[in-house]
């Protein structure tokens, strides 16, 4: 990998791995949905004018429903179950549980078809939702099955947005698929942030919108374009395993969350096991080159 590589890589780990704590200190003052339409929709603002410069638009919204569809399980429901989710749980507990999305594509992608279970596979699978259990039993409250079940909501979501892209939108341009994915969101997210409006902006809560939407949505994207320029896709993808690593780190640095045993039993299997699980797909074939969004 170049020295250009090697920055833009490093730089999309840092870049999604503080989305989790930026939402759990923005959930503090502001609903879950009231976040998720602030990044959206300023998002969407500062993408809009570069794809309406690329006429990388036009094309993606003759192709609305499978758009939509994409939008509804990659960006609405997830953005808003995470930030619901941080209201009770640990951001970083939350970001290593979304560490798991490469074992439910796994899974999702298998029993499609589209590939089959062998012993290295297999091997992952156990590893990594071991790795999950350890995390859930040490860590979760289990009294808060609601934000368990959102998590896990958010993964199954994550895993299939990928598999829509490569279906139905993969020879769009990437620009254009996430520019009116996040127009789309922040339409639907319009009527129900409006009656969630927060009655006062604090400094914090607005920060970390802002934060959200100009360095993890719309600079993440442009980078994450550069990165797969840079690497292919591929290789681009890896980050998935930095992610979780950084969220770890600020949560327990800049928030006074604990670094539990749960993580420390749970992070090594939950990526060892995406590892496994996923590498044979990896190295047998190139996949397209579709925008990839976390939290």
């Amino acid at each position: 990998m170049t020295q250009r590589g090697w920055v833009l890589f490093l730089a999309m780990g840092v870049i999604w791995g503080v989305p989790y704590a930026m939402i759990r200190i923005a959930v503090e003052d502001f609903d879950p949905i009231v976040v998720a339409f602030g990044r959206t929709f300023l998002g969407a603002l500062i993408l809009l004018p570069i794809a309406l410069y690329t006429k990388a638009l036009a094309p993606v919204f003759r192709r609305w429903r499978p758009l939509l569809l994409y939008t509804l399980v990659e960006i609405t429901g997830p953005w808003f179950l995470i930030g619901y989710a941080e209201t009770t749980l640990n951001s970083s507990t939350v970001g290593l549980l979304i560490a798991a999305v490469p074992l439910i594509a796994v899974v999702i992608v298998t029993k499609l078809g589209h590939d089959r279970f062998d012993a290295r596979r297999t091997i992952g699978l156990i590893i990594g939702f071991a790795g999950v259990a350890a995390l859930v039993g040490f860590d979760i409250d289990l009294t808060e099955p609601a934000a368990i079940g959102a998590i896990g909501l958010t993964t199954i979501g994550y895993a299939v947005g990928p598999i829509i892209i490569n279906r139905a939108l993969a020879d769009l341009p990437p620009l254009g698929v996430v520019t009116g994915s996040l127009i789309l969101a922040a339409v639907i997210y319009i009527p129900f942030a409006a009656f969630r409006r927060p009655t006062h902006f604090t400094a914090d809560a607005s920060w970390s919108v802002l934060g959200l939407a100009v360095i993890c949505t719309a600079a993440a994207f442009l980078v994450f374009f550069a990165l797969i320029s840079e690497v292919g896709p591929a290789r681009a993808t890896v980050i998935t395993y930095i992610n979780p690593a950084v969220a770890i780190l600020l949560g327990v640095t800049m928030l006074d969350e604990p670094l539990t045993i749960g993580m420390g039993i749970g992070f090594p299997l939950v990526i060892l096991g995406s590892i496994l699980g996923t590498a044979r797909a990896r190295a047998a074939e190139e996949p397209a080159a579709a925008p990839v969004t976390q939290s």
